[in-house]
């Protein structure tokens, strides 16, 4: 079954292009021109992954964003015309997984496209398949990769599919150093395009759900000039 894109612009040239493009990869798309109709076609079509612009009438994209996070860990690819890094920034503190700044190229937004896809959380189906699926424990932290959840002293913890793969990432490697760009490559999936801000965004979302206080980590560190790792105790 083809993955369903939620593409969400008010531009109708950019909307035309999107589409056109997704649908000779052969996914299924489905257009909102503003906020408000975004929201409800988020509702109507369920799809596996929103591709969302910033700058639109009757609910900007950061806004609308906010909203699918209140209840769905679906993938979201923010567009922005924008070159304040504030709204990136934003957009990353409010769920999104990731951004492409206009204007792009149409094989750089495929790859995110991919990439995200590739990192959606399993449907009931593949998770009951994998319910056998190995079991990690780091101090008050479970990994459970059957069921594609982490656990913080026993209770669920509400991540994103992004924070999810990173933090699995980082606890499988327990004790090991990562750079930044080298948890672009691995976690994100794909030569990503400049901005190392983002990794930076994630961990610190990341630490405000996982770590009892965010302020003095003790699973998530950083070894100050080199990038981030995990510690079980």
């Amino acid at each position: 079954m083809s993955k369903k894109i939620l593409v969400v612009d008010d531009e109708k040239n950019i909307v035309d292009i999107v589409a056109f493009n997704l649908h000779k990869e052969g996914y299924e798309v489905v257009v909102a021109r503003d906020g408000e109709a975004c929201l409800e076609a988020f509702e109507k079509e369920e799809p596996d992954l929103v591709i969302l612009d910033i700058m639109m009438p009757k609910m900007d994209g950061l806004e609308a964003c906010k909203k699918i996070r209140e209840k769905s860990q679906v993938p979201i690819i923010m567009l922005t015309a924008r070159a304040e890094e504030v709204d990136k920034v934003l957009g990353l503190e409010l769920g999104a997984d990731d951004y492409v700044t206009k204007p792009f190229g149409v094989r750089e937004l495929l790859a995110r496209v991919k990439a995200n896809l590739r990192r959606k959380a399993p449907d009931a189906a593949d998770a009951a398949e994998e319910a056998d699926a190995n079991i990690l424990t780091f101090g008050n932290i479970t990994i459970d990769t059957g069921r594609y959840e982490i656990r913080k002293d026993g209770a669920p913890l509400d991540l994103t599919h992004r924070e999810y793969e990173l933090t699995k990432f980082l606890a499988t490697n327990n004790a090991k150093v990562f750079s930044r760009e080298q948890l672009l490559e691995s976690v994100w999936g794909y030569e990503y395009y400049g901005d190392v801000r983002t990794v930076d965004v994630t961990i610190r979302r990341l630490r405000s759900k996982i770590e009892t206080n965010p302020e003095t980590p003790k699973h998530i560190l950083t070894r100050r000039g080199v990038g981030y790792y995990f510690q079980s105790e």
